[in-house]
């Protein structure tokens, strides 16, 4: 063989080496892509209630009339917290709801549940990884949360009523499960839920539930950039059926400019870009997120805080008071 051949044959071989090699590093990089949605794992549906028999007339004394849950936003909570006394963030939106709630009705008429989970939201694409919680494994644990204490509830105590409240990632997860209860798949009964209180719920679906404060033009950021799938954060769109026989009982707060709850409407749509990239600019560096403890919602200067608390209050008060056994 000639000298030419020869380095034809080398050539040739070390073209091969490299697509052996680049083979190999993709290969590589689709089982740690496929570990990392493992990892950091999909958003499970609120699990389904279990079959209801028929209610007593009368229940145990020890059981509340009303159970209040409230589930708190990103960085808000942990999963090791005290539901009854939670310390876990001491700035939570939530409990500027809730402790004003358990001052006013002792635990029979209304025991006050803040959802203990964890409460995160890690950057998908942070390298190296952030070491916080995936938001798809945080909002499944704080679903899972939500539902079990519900469902233990009305297991124990038939004729117990729910106000089911959240705020941030937190109403992200009452709204799933309100829409859960209203399409008859959730936790409890729906004729037992008195209300369903959202504040910057992320998957918020204009004509759904009864606005409170100053209507928004936007939609929830779940329904912007809805389809969007990357390792830990899935945004799911609206919810089907909005909140089903529910949504007469559900209101929502949200300020303009929050870009949770505020977002262009089909932000990926190429018919929507420039009006979506000219809305930018309201959220880069807006704290208005952070500031609903604050944010007044109508004429009285009440606050969103206020405001749910008031309602939810309303609804305790009004709520059955039922027979004891």
């Amino acid at each position: 063989m000639n000298a030419a051949g020869r380095k034809g044959r080398k050539s040739g071989r070390g073209v091969l080496r490299l697509l052996i090699v680049l083979i190999v590093v993709l290969l590589l990089a689709l089982v740690a892509l496929a570990a990392w949605y493992l990892l950091a794992g999909r958003v499970p549906p609120p699990p389904g209630p279990g079959p209801e028999p028929e209610r007593p007339s009368a229940q145990p004394a020890s059981c509340p009339d009303v159970q209040v849950v409230s589930i708190p936003g990103t960085w808000e909570s942990s999963a090791i917290d005290d539901p009854f006394n939670p310390g876990a963030n001491p700035a939570s939106l939530m409990l500027n709801i809730s402790r004003p709630l358990q001052a006013q009705f002792d635990g029979q008429r209304a025991e006050v549940y803040t959802v203990p989970y964890v409460a995160q939201f890690s950057n998908p694409v942070a390298l190296p990884p952030d070491g916080q919680t995936s938001y798809n494994k945080s909002r499944g644990e704080g679903t899972a949360r939500a539902s079990e204490a519900m469902s233990a509830m009305h297991a124990n105590c038939p004729l117990t009523t729910f106000v089911l409240m959240g705020f941030s990632q937190g109403a992200v997860i009452a709204g799933d499960l309100a829409s859960a209860i209203g399409a008859g798949t959730g936790p409890v009964p729906a004729d037992l839920v008195l209300g369903v209180g959202l504040i910057a719920d992320g998957r918020r679906e204009p004509g759904t539930a009864q606005i409170v404060g100053t209507p928004v033009a936007g939609v929830g950021a779940e329904l912007s950039l809805g389809g969007l799938k990357v390792p830990g954060m899935t945004m799911t769109g609206p919810r089907p059926g909005g909140f089903g026989t529910l949504g007469d009982r559900v209101v929502d707060i949200c300020a303009p400019s929050d870009g949770i709850c505020d977002a262009p409407a089909n932000a990926f749509n190429p018919v929507n870009f420039l009006a979506s990239l000219a809305r930018i600019g309201e959220y880069v560096n807006n704290p208005v997120h952070a500031m609903y403890n604050s944010f007044v919602v109508d004429q009285n200067g009440t606050t969103a805080t206020q405001w749910m608390t008031n309602w939810a209050a309303e609804k305790v008060r009004s709520a059955p008071t039922p027979a004891h056994e």
